[in-house]
């Protein structure tokens, strides 16, 4: 069970992907707007996954994510959004993002993001941690 805190100015969306997540086998530890003081409160949280709508991509949403990359470099951070188009996953992924969550919400392929991130992460890090052979 991972601990995930959830980061988004809509309620209903942050209440809908809690359900989703703790159905899933997740504890929600924390969930508020993107707000700074909010943003320090969930930081103290240590989660291991951070789910965050940042709204417009814009520089503040993107100062958002690198913030949040900073205060939890350990975290997963997921972003959620109703428009994901290449632009906005590039920018996303440069700014530290590990995997996207589609609104609305499908449980299965929420679920099935987390989990397949997580694979792909602990995959890159085996081959990281593997000596090279000498030539």
């Amino acid at each position: 069970m991972l601990k995930v805190v959830i980061l988004d100015n809509q309620a209903v969306a942050r209440n809908l992907l809690g359900s989703v997540l703790t159905t899933g086998g997740h504890e929600v530890v924390g969930d508020s707007n993107t707000s700074l003081s909010n943003l320090a409160r969930m930081v103290k949280l240590q989660p291991q996954i951070v789910c965050v709508d940042i709204g417009e991509d814009n520089a503040d949403g993107m100062a958002l994510l690198d913030n949040l990359r900073k205060e939890l470099s350990r975290a997963l951070i997921f972003l959620v959004s109703s428009k994901m188009d290449a632009e906005l996953i590039q920018m996303a992924q440069q700014h530290g993002v590990s995997g996207f969550i589609v609104k609305p919400f499908n449980a299965v392929a929420v679920l099935s993001s987390i989990r397949n991130t997580i694979i792909r992460i602990s995959k890159q890090a085996k081959v990281k941690d593997q000596p090279v052979p000498n030539e």
